[in-house]
């Protein structure tokens, strides 16, 4: 067997594997034996048949399957032995394959077509300016969330006249009659220059409306009927109250502070209002943390320089999902997929660099908190905890193990960053609601 690499750029290459007979012929031969062994042919007692026979029947098939596990083995083997990092999985060259004859040839040569990276160096020595940002709830912020909690748990009632906000229940008509159907028409969809046509309605009113004019956002969705029927609308449409629906506001008390943080947990309004202001402040953190580790992957990333073979990975993309994925679809996602690739070089690159690893008890550790969070609302908490260990077997047992393998490289990114961080000259700066969308958007 001759194996040879000729690299054709930076970091593609291919490898060409040349077998002769002497390679395969061994373990064709043994594997025709085991054949003959087992071989229940008409004509011969069981294991009797001969090998000529066998070698007609079987000896091209088996011949194909041998060299084609000699071939996946030594072209692993010598990739693993190199000192760059495969990208991807060697793509064949079927051109050359399609011209080979199974039966006549006893000399083979096979093509791969293969994408690396060469020797990734990360430089941590220099310091490395980054920001990091903390969220200052404003009150308007606080608020805003006290009003939506309020009107989530309020209460439906019924009242004789409606208002802004409210939903009518009714009959709609268009102008040629031709559509008719009963819905709930929220108020709040309708243009704030037509609202004063439905505020004050009371049951059996009929309010005459040009839809394309009173509703605000997309009128087929608001009034649940096809494109098509838009265009038969008409300008003179008319909505038939047959009831209004109004939602209360839940009252700021204890019954309503129970219902949202479980039995006494908070016990006066300015608690309440204390409480809600920490959450809020705590989930928009927990965005700006990801945002702002987005940032540092982006300088570590430009640092390393690393040069993809995008045209190869690519193609090798479309082939590995073929089905699944159009070439227009991989085009589109090639960037996330190239940034997501370039930050695991980098996380590795670390890792192996400063002896990293995520350990078991780590990615227990963090199953455990990713649970708890989700089941944070549903007021479960100690029989939570009671069957903590039977949740955390079932999802890192689950997706065939990959949510174990997601989970160890979320624990070592995890790792890797704190290490970082360590390194890196970082600056704290608190920002508003407004400026954290704006870094967002940015």
């Amino acid at each position: 067997m001759e194996i040879t690499l000729d690299k054709q750029s930076a970091n593609q290459a291919s490898v060409k594997i040349k077998l002769n007979e002497a390679d395969y012929q061994p373990k064709v031969d043994a594997k025709l034996k085991e054949y003959a062994r087992k071989a229940t042919i008409k004509g011969f007692r069981p294991g009797k048949a001969p090998i000529g026979m066998i070698k007609k029947m079987y000896g091209t098939s088996v011949m194909v399957e041998e060299i084609n596990d000699l071939l996946s083995k030594s072209l692993n083997d010598y990739l693993k032995s190199q000192t760059f990092r495969i990208l991807g999985d060697p793509l064949p060259v079927i051109e050359d394959a399609d011209k080979i004859d199974w039966k006549a040839q006893k000399e083979f040569e096979f093509q791969y077509r293969i994408g690396f990276v060469d020797e990734v160096t990360v430089d941590l020595s220099s310091p490395i300016d980054v920001k990091e940002y903390q969220v200052e709830m404003g009150e308007a912020e606080v608020n805003d969330a006290i009003t939506n909690l309020r009107r989530q748990y309020g209460q439906m009632t019924n009242p004789e006249e409606s208002q802004a906000n409210d939903f009518l229940y009714g009959d709609f008509k268009n102008e040629s009659g031709s559509i008719e159907k009963t819905f709930s028409l929220p108020l709040s969809k309708v243009t704030e220059k037509e609202l004063k046509n439905f505020v004050g309605l009371k049951k059996g009113d009929v309010v005459t409306f040009n839809p394309s004019k009173a509703i605000a956002e997309d009128v087929a969705t608001v009034l649940g009927i096809t494109a098509e029927e838009v265009e038969q609308l008409g300008k003179a449409c008319t909505f038939t109250v047959q009831n209004i629906n109004r939602t209360e506001d839940a009252e700021m008390n204890q019954e309503f502070f129970d219902k949202l943080f479980g039995p006494g947990q908070i016990e006066s309004e300015e608690q309440f209002v204390e409480k809600v202001k920490a959450i809020l402040a705590e989930n928009y953190n927990k965005e700006i943390k990801v945002y702002s580790e987005e940032k540092i992957k982006d300088k570590l990333v430009a640092n390393a320089n690393i040069d993809l073979p995008e045209a190869f990975l690519k193609e090798w993309l479309l082939k590995a999902n073929e089905g699944k994925v159009t070439a227009e679809q991989v085009e589109q996602e090639y960037p996330i997929y190239a940034k997501q690739l370039s930050w695991t070089i980098v996380s590795n690159e670390i890792a192996k660099a400063n002896e990293i690893k995520a350990e078991h008890a780590d990615v227990i550790e963090k199953t455990k908190d990713m649970i708890r969070e989700q089941f944070a609302s549903s007021g479960l908490g100690a029989q939570m905890e009671d069957s903590m260990d039977m949740f955390v077997d079932n999802y890192l047992q689950g997706n065939e193990g990959q949510n174990y393998m997601q989970m160890i490289t979320s624990v070592q990114n995890d790792k890797v960053l704190a290490f970082v961080k360590e390194k890196m000259s970082i600056q704290q700066e608190v920002v508003s609601v407004e400026k954290f969308k704006e870094l967002l958007e940015n």
